[in-house]
């Protein structure tokens, strides 16, 4: 094929095509007519030599073919816009930009303070607006409408930029007169007490929870189970703030990230104690579009999320080792 003979155009269609799954939302979204799109979507098949979109039960569905193009264009789009679009320095002094980002409750609690503190010292006209996991979708990441995702996912369109912020391993956090402590902390011990559940992570919002459903309970249940032993829940919360409180009482035990326990480490009432059995750790990601990969705004806050982040580790990393897996599990940096 002779590529001088394309006309790139058709790119800037199929990108937006595959998002919006939708000829006629595609249109509004490029400010052209339908029949123009669907004349777009016409020449993309004949391109391809494939369908590129379906009708299916689910509305039109993007075919094998275009799954597997969708981050081969949104890269070469991106690499577009980065060469023709003036660079301009982000002014942080001056900013008076507004920045989304999604938070889970854990690294709302454990990391935005630190970040906000930043941003307030070197861009004092900037506003923070954070999100829940509840109020966007992996979409709004893309499209560029949510400056950044941070959480623990399970999974993360090929096409987004990812950054690991941290490895996190789980505490135990309960009352210092809690009766479990009279005796040696063992898993016996451990699952004689009553327990907190404490878990909101992915994109959607949360529904009630089967507490004999352990495969959707998380990490702490699911290493039980390995073990074919199960622990008794009282209480169920999606917020980790509320765990800790609830934590104050005498005979309740919150098993959470360790950053998470960390934050109690001055308050004499609570004790945290190494997890009588093994739960595998978990990352702590930010994930963002690559139509902001080149954005300079974009730029400056990943450099003060990672800053603060490294920041957080560092003060962490003496009363972490102790929840650490023997083998020891090393904090990944690498952004891709």
């Amino acid at each position: 094929m002779d590529i001088s003979r394309v006309d790139l155009n058709l790119l800037v269609y199929l990108d937006v095509l595959l998002r919006e799954k939708n000829v006629t939302k595609a249109a509004n979204h490029l400010g052209i007519t339908q029949p123009a799109m669907s004349n777009g979507l016409r020449r993309l098949r004949d391109l391809f030599g494939d369908p590129i979109l379906v009708r299916t039960s689910e509305g039109m569905t993007p075919t094998e073919r275009a799954v597997k193009l969708q981050p081969l264009v949104r890269s070469i789009l991106s690499d577009i816009e980065q060469a023709v679009q003036e660079k301009t320095p982000f002014a942080a002094m001056e900013s008076q930009r507004v920045f989304r980002i999604m938070a889970s409750d854990y690294a709302e609690s454990c990391l935005m303070p630190r970040v906000l503190r930043r941003i307030r010292q070197e861009a004092p006209h900037v506003t923070l607006d954070v999100l829940t996991p509840s109020d966007v979708s992996f979409l709004d990441v893309e499209q560029g409408r949510l400056d950044m995702a941070i959480n623990r996912f399970d999974k993360i369109p090929q096409s987004f930029h990812q950054k690991t912020l941290w490895t996190e391993y789980f505490a135990c956090l309960m009352n210092a007169d809690n009766p479990i402590l009279r005796q040696p902390f063992t898993l016996d011990s451990y699952l004689e007490a009553s327990h907190i559940w404490v878990s909101k992570t992915g994109f959607g919002v949360g529904v009630g929870v089967n507490p004999k459903d352990v495969q959707r309970l998380g990490w702490v249940d699911e290493a039980l189970s390995r073990m074919n032993r199960k622990r008794r829940i009282s209480v169920f919360t999606r917020h980790y703030q509320v765990a800790m409180l609830l934590a104050e009482q005498h005979d309740l035990i919150a098993t959470l990230p360790s950053r998470a326990a960390w934050l109690q480490k001055d308050n004499p009432g609570l004790v945290v104690k190494v997890p009588p059995f093994d739960i595998p750790p978990f990352e702590l990601k930010m994930a963002w579009s690559p139509l902001l990969q080149h954005n300079s705004d974009h730029q400056w806050l990943r450099r003060v999320i990672i800053g603060v982040a490294e920041e957080v580790d560092t003060e962490f990393a003496p009363f972490g080792r102790q929840f650490e897996a023997p083998d020891g599990y090393m904090s990944s940096h690498s952004e891709r």
